[in-house]
């Protein structure tokens, strides 16, 4: 279900009727680390690349590297004249034997180019040969991948391209911003500014009010070793009432930097410890498909009421780094 995340600290109501209060911090004989309250927010919560190259025959694979302007004009006959993007196999053409591409051909009722009938379908059997004898450039060449790839190999190397728009890493739906990766800290702090960060790789993640009905998030920022790290709990209904906790750490950077370290959640209480050790995922990942294969810690409600205390929960994070 969509719902709005957390934005920061509030006390047992939503974040804009209440200013945060300070972070915490957990009494201890030594210095203590970091702690933070999180309250919940309630329930509910392209340009044409540039060139391209040749290969012997379909299936050739992807490669990288400066290639010549004839190969540029060869793909340029790809181009879609509404998207600009390549018109990719299968190819179908209109009567005059202008292409334009599948997802931009679902929206037309005439041909862009000559204003003819695009029915019926006519397939460019001919051009569909050429294209399998090509490598195409990937979409995000613009923003730096140097990949050229067969069309087959194209669509699945764009849905995890490193060079791809960064969207919002808070969960729920409700924020639909897109951009580079040097631009979500910015956004985090103009558009969710009541998001806490705290420093230190020890910290103490506080959970208030984790017996609020319906699906619930808790999020917040925590910044070590030149980087920063998004903390996310979740609590969700699994099936019909069966309520599951989602703990785990995202790093705001690529997949790559992501290898560099290591994390900890750490529950603890009433002689009891519940721990969880994994490499941060990128914010490129996502929280959806580490809850949907459990790539993180995952309690449910008798688990939680264990470690709580007073319908909150602590949970001690450490974030480490790997050693090379």
């Amino acid at each position: 279900m969509s719902r709005p995340s957390s934005t920061g600290p509030s006390a047992n109501k939503p974040c804009s009727k209440q200013p945060p209060p300070q972070p915490q911090h957990a009494p201890s004989p030594a210095a203590p680390p970091a702690a933070a309250t999180i309250s919940a927010a309630g329930p509910g919560s392209s340009a044409v690349p540039a060139a391209a190259a040749v290969i012997s025959g379909p299936g050739g694979g992807g490669g990288a590297g400066p290639v010549s302007p004839q190969h540029h004009e060869l793909t340029s006959l790809f181009e879609c004249p509404v998207c600009f993007d390549y018109v990719l196999p299968p190819i179908l053409q209109c009567q005059a034997g202008h292409l334009v591409c599948n997802q931009c051909r679902q929206k037309l009722s005439c041909c862009p180019t000559c204003r003819g009938a695009l029915t019926p379908s006519i397939r460019n059997l001919a051009m569909e040969k050429v294209a399998s004898a090509v490598l195409f450039p990937c979409k995000y060449a613009t923003t730096g991948c140097s990949l050229t790839l067969h069309h087959t190999e194209k669509p699945e190397h764009e849905d995890i391209c490193e060079y791809r728009p960064y969207s919002c890493p808070c969960p729920g739906a409700s924020c639909k911003w897109q951009g580079s990766l040097e631009a979500v800290m910015s956004h985090l702090m103009h558009a969710h500014k009541s998001i806490t960060t705290l420093q230190g790789e020890d910290i103490v993640f506080l959970a208030t009010d984790i017996n609020l009905p319906g699906a619930v998030d808790w999020v917040m920022m925590q910044s070590c070793f030149g980087h920063h790290f998004m903390l996310v709990l979740e609590k969700q209904e699994k099936y019909e009432g069966h309520q599951q906790f989602f703990a785990i750490v995202l790093l705001i950077g690529t997949r790559k930097q992501a290898e560099n370290f290591a994390y900890r959640l750490e529950l603890n209480g009433n002689r009891r410890r519940l721990t969880w050790e994994a490499t941060p995922r990128s914010i490129h990942d996502g929280v959806s498909a580490a809850i949907m294969n459990s790539d993180c810690l995952v309690f449910d409600t008798a688990i939680a009421h264990l470690f709580a205390d007073n319908g909150n929960l602590g949970i001690n994070v450490t974030i480490s780094t790997c050693c090379p």
